[in-house]
């Protein structure tokens, strides 16, 4: 098949590249060209910004594709755009889309599955805040399924959506799952806000990408929306307990009012698994449709910790305030400020 990767290069989307060409799928790549990538002669790459509808329809137009998997649309104009571009030009078009489309509903208790969706969202955050900008996030994202699922209702537009938590990866561009292997690794105390102390319940980047292959081999479907995640649910404690026995290391986990913790501007560099944008999805429609068979928890973060203990990064800029973060936590515990410390015990 001939399957266009739109955003090819950087994270998801460049494993899905090389595992499409192992299975002799002939493979276009459309991006801006900013990010320099490694991958073969054989890949054809178009330019773009696929925000802008001019650029996204020159580069496109008049071209099929079997399959197009979208790894970068976030906006509602833009699936306006595609929809257009790519009606009657495509037997699938596959896009990642978030599990912030539920949260940003009302009156829906966690893990949220698929039938989550319907239903009244919540009205808008205080402008100009990280709350709002996470509500407009998820906002946007409903917009898309939206377009494209009123484009299937409208004339049959074969669509699949893939709904994805938090997404830990070798390539993660944000360094988010990094910044906690560094914390752990510097032996000082890791802050974390009191609430929400929401369980996780991430994805591997690699099962996401065999999540899109199974969905390429089996096609357009009835079926639009699926879950894609991980089996456990755990707590900020047990994971980090878990990374911390692979680096023989115990963690030390200080939490503190979420609101110090904004006022002196550590969150959410401090410990980004904690915000309240932490979606939390069943997958259970993901393993009965696509038999879809999830990486164990304890598996990837193994994967991951021997990855940047091979291939450490530069410093993110997330960690340089850690100084800060160690004088703050340890000035906090000596004025009793501070919840008891938390040792990451996985095994309460």
């Amino acid at each position: 098949m001939h399957i266009l990767v739109i955003g090819g290069t950087r994270n998801i989307g460049y494993y899905l590249t090389h595992a499409l060409l192992e299975q002799g799928h002939r493979v276009t790549i459309l991006n801006r060209g900013v990010t320099p990538d490694s991958l073969p002669e054989s890949v054809e790459r178009l330019r773009a910004d696929r925000s802008d509808a001019v650029q996204l329809q020159l580069a496109l137009g008049g071209r099929d594709f079997d399959v197009v998997v979208d790894n970068t649309i976030y906006k509602g104009a833009e699936a306006e755009s595609i929809v257009k571009i790519l009606s009657g030009r495509t037997g699938h078009y596959i896009f990642l889309s978030t599990g912030q489309v539920y949260l940003v509903r009302e009156g829906v208790e966690r893990p949220f599955s698929e039938s989550a969706y319907e239903g009244r969202v919540m009205p808008a955050p205080k402008a100009n805040t990280y709350s709002y900008e996470e509500w407009l996030y998820g906002m946007d994202k409903r917009r898309v399924e939206d377009t494209l699922a009123a484009a299937q209702a409208a004339h049959g537009f074969p669509y699949t959506s893939l709904r994805l938590p938090m997404v830990n990866g070798e390539r993660d561009h944000f360094n988010r799952f990094y910044g906690y292997v560094l914390r752990l690794k510097d032996g000082g105390p890791l802050l974390v806000p009191e609430t929400p102390d929401y369980r996780l319940r991430h994805i591997y980047s690699g099962d996401v990408v065999q999540a899109i292959l199974r969905v390429i081999a089996r096609g357009a479907s009835r079926t639009h929306a699926y879950n894609i995640s991980q089996d456990e649910t755990v707590s900020l404690a047990e994971f980090l307990g878990m990374v911390g026995r692979l680096l023989n290391i115990q963690p030390r986990l200080v939490r503190v009012r979420r609101g110090l913790l904004e006022a002196n501007g550590f969150l959410p560099d401090c410990s980004p698994f904690s915000e309240r944008w932490m979606s939390e999805l069943t997958n259970d429609l993901s393993k009965a449709e696509l038999g879809m068979k999830y990486t164990p928890l304890a598996n990837y973060l193994a994967r991951l910790v021997e990855h940047y203990e091979k291939n450490p990064p530069k410093l993110p800029a997330s960690y340089r305030r850690r100084q800060a973060e160690i004088s703050f936590a340890e000035y906090h515990q000596a004025n009793g400020d501070t919840d008891k410390q938390d040792e990451g015990n996985t095994n309460k």
